[in-house]
């Protein structure tokens, strides 16, 4: 009895640290119990903290912290067990319609699916807003809305939809966080492949030295470019830039959209280029027919009063901050998986048995490329 039970200590290792994966996968794992735990907490008071970009509740934010932590342990523990995999262990489906298919692929392609739903639920509430909700240019050339004789304190803002790209395509240098994330994405996704490439080659066909540090070098490429990304995404919301005199440059500063004030809470948006009556001539000039519906709509005595034209524009800023905000938080997470692989490959951990670890992430990277690309246009361009 004490030799079957030592025989089952052994085929039961324990559920924090290293794993024997000749025995199978750890079914004994507390991780995806403690993540769940601390991602659940974090959802559920996350929500609390901010309501419409103004902090409500300061006391949330502990709560926030542990769900943090908590979710940051439970992976310890995973990265802790799969560190010691080393291919011995990858079972296939059995049953149709994924037979002979590795079981962690199928539950990758079926994740994967269910992202899909996400960003389509994403991309269909931003088209519904963006075609069932006038423009904020067409309202102000319309002049439909000088009646109110609205100004900068007083007035009452007009509901039209106004796309970031407004701010974001007015000139190269508003854009060129946006398109510089897109390139560096683009290149992540080779260097991904690159990894596993290097990963796969049989042994024996190069020096085991030359694999680690291949694979290491793009995988840590494939870090610093989601970096990259994400540091961009934070300087084009918050922070801005700075453009020195160079040449015909003239120095002038990019403000972020936050201090453009296209935040998820302007319901009384003016833009800094102006939406007012005193740019009557300009009107007159670029567009005529505007300008005659323009004083069809204010009569043909009116007199320029300083009036301008407020905005409600927090549909159309939150479709963006969430739609961009969601892929945001997708780039984090592979950074955050990205950063235990390169340690991995630091240590020389990847071989060819165990190689499909990288293909498997190199799939949701992909995915999370794939979604960038058609998220640039759609936010930035048009």
């Amino acid at each position: 009895m004490s030799s079957e039970h030592h025989d089952g200590d052994h085929h039961h290792p324990s559920a924090w640290g290293p794993h024997d994966w000749s025995h199978g996968a750890p079914h004994n794992s507390w991780s995806p119990l403690i993540m769940s735990i601390g991602i659940g907490i974090f959802l559920y008071t996350v929500a609390s903290v901010y309501s419409w970009g103004e902090m409500i509740d300061p006391s949330s934010i502990p709560l926030v912290l542990i769900g943090i932590i908590i979710t940051f342990f439970g992976l310890l523990i995973w990265w802790r067990q799969d560190a010691s995999f080393d291919g011995v262990y990858e079972p296939k489906a059995t049953g149709t319609p994924f037979q002979n298919i590795e079981i962690r692929k199928v539950a990758m392609w079926v994740f994967l699916m269910s992202e899909m739903m996400v960003f389509t639920s994403l991309f269909s509430t931003y088209m519904r807003y963006r075609f069932g909700i006038d423009s904020c240019q067409e309202v102000y050339e319309s002049g439909s809305w000088i009646v109110n004789s609205q100004n900068v304190d007083t007035g009452e803002a007009v509901n039209c939809f106004l796309p970031a790209s407004e701010l974001i395509a007015s000139s190269w240098f508003h854009i060129a966080p946006g398109a510089i994330n897109t390139f560096a994405l683009i290149v992540s996704s080779f260097t991904i492949v690159q990894a596993l490439r290097w990963a796969k080659k049989p042994v024996g066909s190069i020096d085991e030295e030359l694999r680690r540090k291949r694979v290491y070098l793009y995988l840590g490429s494939t870090w610093v470019l989601a970096v990259i990304f994400l540091t961009l995404k934070m300087v084009e919301w918050f922070v801005g830039f700075y453009i020195p005199e160079i040449g015909p440059l003239h120095e002038h500063d990019i403000l972020s959209l936050v201090d453009e004030g296209y935040t998820i809470h302007a319901d009384h948006y003016h833009p800094h280029h102006g939406w007012d009556d005193v740019h009557l001539a300009e009107l007159a000039a670029l567009h005529p027919e505007d300008y005659q519906a323009y004083l069809a709509a204010v009569g043909p005595n009116y007199e320029p009063t300083n009036a301008v034209m407020l905005a409600d524009i927090r549909v159309s800023s939150s479709t963006f901050y969430v739609t961009t905000g969601t892929h945001g938080a997708h780039v984090f997470i592979g950074i955050i998986g990205l950063t235990y692989m390169t340690w991995k490959a630091w240590t020389g951990g990847y071989t060819p048995q165990n190689a499909v670890s990288i293909e498997y992430f190199g799939l949701y990277w992909h995915f999370v490329d794939l979604i960038w690309v058609i998220v640039f246009p759609f936010f930035y361009l048009y």
